[in-house]
């Protein structure tokens, strides 16, 4: 669009555009169209302003899920394959949570093998065996004393 056009077209809209305006639509084919297809445009919208009954509601979270793709479309453009997006990662956080409860049913039953061996048993074993020099007694003694408690 030409100058003319771009400077006096909320006027035409509003219904008082210059006479240069209006030579200038006759005498330019490029900008003529492109008015009538704003104009179009704008009166679809101010039709819409005048029924709000028909203003269509967005869906539920609507905006939720446009703010999630831009969000993952922005990651995707700079990172590409680093970025791989929330979902990953709520599948690696899942999973580690799978892990974990594993790890520990594990260690729980495990936990009932040692059932008779209390501190008290395991300080009472024979401490004139010889030990490997590389055995840390103090460390283990530490660690039976706060066994119990």
């Amino acid at each position: 669009m030409h100058d003319v056009v771009i400077c006096e077209f909320e006027n035409h809209l509003a219904g008082n555009a210059s006479p240069a305006f209006h030579s200038h639509l006759a005498s330019c084919q490029e900008c003529r169209a492109e008015v009538e297809q704003i104009t179009r445009v704008s009166g679809m919208i101010a039709e819409l302003r005048a029924r709000p009954e028909t203003t269509p509601e967005p869906p539920p979270f609507f905006f939720t899920r446009v703010a999630a793709n831009i969000i993952e479309h922005q990651n995707t453009d700079h990172w590409g394959l680093l970025a791989p997006g929330a979902a990953f990662f709520r599948r690696i956080a899942f999973a580690s949570l799978l892990l974990l409860a594993g790890l520990g049913s594990y260690l729980v039953t495990r936990e009932g093998n040692y059932s008779g061996a209390d501190a008290a048993t395991v300080m009472a074993h024979d401490v004139t065996t010889a030990h490997p020099e590389s055995s840390d007694r103090d460390l283990m003694l530490a660690t039976l004393a706060s066994y119990g408690e």
